[in-house]
């Protein structure tokens, strides 16, 4: 059996960003709107400002609005509400994201609740949420956007019959996608760390999606040949190089052993390079999703 195909993750979102480019260009000179994006970032953690700042430069290069808050980490819960309250008055602004996690002290909940649900491009406020649960259009979370358009490229458009199982019940990754997944009429699986015989549950996809968070937990054997993997885990871990261990260098991997799966599926996203590019393309989608929305357009 040959090894599995790469799905690409970076190719796609180059490819997504080139899409949204020409549709923001025909906003702007069709209807004068050009979408609006404001990211909101707590603190001084270097993972956090890195993301960031590709948020902004990868909007800016489609030809948004960018503008990027960034507060101090002492910032009070009312002073983060009321930063939330001008962007959702804001009529340039069509997407808002609050960078996560917040310092100690700042609740979440409160604040993702605090934003317009038609401005909420992360997709965590209550109400998308549930539009997504009932099926009505919605603002989804950027990662599950990215699985969904990553296993259409790879298998077509229709998945329609598929056995789709997901290991994780994130409200960010795991029960967004299977909803998405039912949508797309697959027949949906979500496993988790109380699941019984998780290999054997494995074998049964067609489709896995893995977002367990544990690195590599997933082998060769507890997949059915000729089965997609997208594999949404990021772990460090560190380096088998002695060298590079001792500078307490780390790597990223995934929650699937990515070499040996090679051997087995039909095609699987690599760790990084896979869903990551992706989730920040989607979140350019669903800005511009937002704008058009809230234009009526």
């Amino acid at each position: 059996m040959p090894l599995a195909r790469m799905i690409d993750g970076r190719a796609t979102a180059e490819r997504l960003r080139r899409d949204l480019a020409d549709e923001v260009a025909r906003l702007k000179s069709d209807h004068g709107l050009t979408p609006g994006l404001a990211v909101v970032l707590v603190g001084d953690d270097g993972a956090s400002q890195v993301y960031v700042r590709s948020k902004g430069e990868q909007s800016k290069a489609a030809g948004m609005h960018s503008v990027t808050h960034i507060l101090p980490a002492d910032t009070s819960q009312t002073e983060l509400l009321a930063l939330v309250r001008h962007l959702n008055g804001d009529p340039a602004i069509h997407g808002i994201l609050v960078q996560l996690p917040l310092p100690k002290g700042l609740d979440e909940k409160a604040i993702i609740q605090a934003i317009d649900p038609d401005k909420d491009v992360d997709g965590l406020h209550v109400i998308n949420a549930g539009r997504l649960a009932q099926g009505l259009p919605c603002l989804a979370p950027c990662t599950p956007v990215g699985c969904m358009i990553l296993l259409r490229d790879t298998l077509g458009q229709d998945l329609s019959g598929k056995r789709a199982v997901v290991i994780g019940r994130s409200a960010l990754v795991g029960r967004p996608v299977a909803q998405l997944l039912v949508q797309a009429n697959c027949t949906v699986t979500i496993a988790h760390s109380h699941t019984q015989d998780l290999a054997a549950v494995c074998r049964e996809a067609d489709i896995l999606v893995a977002a367990a968070g544990r690195a590599q937990m997933i082998k060769a054997d507890w997949l059915k040949p000729g089965v997609t993997v997208i594999d949404v885990g990021t772990n460090p871990i560190p380096f088998r190089d002695p060298a590079k261990a001792a500078e307490g260098k780390t790597k990223l991997v995934g929650d699937v052993d990515y070499k040996a799966a090679r051997e087995v599926a039909y095609a699987i996203t690599p760790v990084p390079g896979g869903v990551g590019p992706m989730t920040v393309a989607c979140l350019l989608v669903n800005t511009v999703t937002a704008a058009k929305r809230i234009a009526g357009i």
